[in-house]
């Protein structure tokens, strides 16, 4: 049996009173979701989320029962804790600014274990568990008309205006098992998501993705669907995907076709998109590109995104993975830890 006379060090309370365990906890899922829910409508003010979070109740006393007191009581180890944590919290931080703005695949553990590997090239003559690729650099803002058709045939990282990153992956187990895949946002500044187009080949079929229209709520389609008197004609990539529903006829002139381009939406804020392999043989291999770019011709790109980073990864996982929430990424768990931290200092 467990003692239940366990000392606690920190003990929160509200309004004088001790909290419990699960109120404690409800009280920062509250606080967890009430920042986020600011950040999404631009408000990073520290002084309105506490004014606001304390109207909710979402709040804990500051007192001699706090983090303060605990430490004049136990200052060698809570100084060492506190050095420790703190560094801890600068290495993450370090790493996610070396991070940003690039393109990585990963492999799960138990893929490696089943024996997938990934290359840049399909002989497989160099392979890795990780793929890591640098990013474009002041990208300007160019059109779909622009990117050329042999975006899938270049091995390895093509960057022109644009970043395109081709790339393998090989079943080098011995067992014929699935796999699935997502496309996932995982750092960006500057909102620059809101005007980038992200082209995704798998095994040679293409599919064009962006975020939904801001105040429709539909496809983000160019030219618009309620504008009809422009189209775009002999784009490269259509020669790549003829038959596809993503490019829609507006009209037909002295033998002319002026097409509308129909990305798919993303799936959600951070999944850009995702898909599956399923009975993968030993030895089987299927290749991926990807291309990001920023459409000039679409109207939520403007010069307020000059100098906003954006940082993708593909992640790969058996079929009978789960992957972690998207509500929960990384970068949202090491910013929770520092503000607690803080706000406990």
């Amino acid at each position: 049996m467990a003692s239940d006379k366990t000392r606690k060090i920190f003990k929160l309370k509200r309004g004088g009173i001790n909290l419990t365990k699960a109120q404690i906890k409800e009280i920062k899922e509250g606080r967890k979701k009430l920042r986020k829910e600011l950040k999404k409508r631009g408000i990073r003010s520290k002084e309105e989320f506490e004014n606001l979070a304390a109207s909710m109740g979402l709040y804990f006393d500051r007192g001699r029962s706090g983090f303060l007191f605990w430490f004049r009581m136990h200052w060698l180890g809570g100084l060492l804790g506190a050095l420790a944590a703190f560094l801890a919290v600068l290495m993450i931080f370090a790493a996610v600014q070396r991070m940003r703005g690039h393109y990585t695949i990963n492999l799960s553990d138990s893929m490696l274990k089943e024996g997938f590997t990934l290359s840049e090239t399909e002989d497989f003559e160099v392979t890795a568990s990780v793929l890591f690729a640098e990013p474009a650099d002041n990208v300007p803002c160019i059109s779909i008309a622009q990117i050329p058709a042999d975006i899938d045939s270049i091995d390895g990282l093509h960057n022109d205006g644009y970043f395109a990153y081709t790339y393998y992956i090989r079943n080098e187990g011995e067992s014929t098992v699935g796999y699935t895949w997502r496309l996932v946002l995982n750092s960006e500044s500057k909102d620059l998501s809101e005007g980038i187009r992200v082209l995704v080949f798998e095994d040679g079929v293409m599919r064009l993705y962006a975020k939904v229209n801001s105040e429709t709520g539909e496809a983000e389609a160019l030219p618009a669907y309620d504008d009809n008197s422009r189209g775009y004609i002999n784009l490269p990539i259509m020669t790549l995907a003829e038959d596809s529903d993503q490019f829609q006829v507006i009209a037909t002139v002295d033998n002319i076709s002026y097409y509308r381009v129909v990305p798919d939406p993303f799936e959600s804020d951070t999944v850009i998109t995702s898909g599956a392999q399923s009975g993968v043989e030993p030895m089987e291999v299927h290749k991926y590109t990807v291309v990001l770019y920023l459409e000039g011709d679409d109207e939520d790109v403007t010069d307020d995104m000059i100098g906003g980073h954006l940082g993708v990864e593909m992640d790969f996982a058996l079929e009978s993975e789960e992957y972690d929430s998207e509500d929960n990424s990384f970068l949202d768990n090491v910013i929770e830890i520092w503000n607690e931290f803080w706000e406990n200092l």
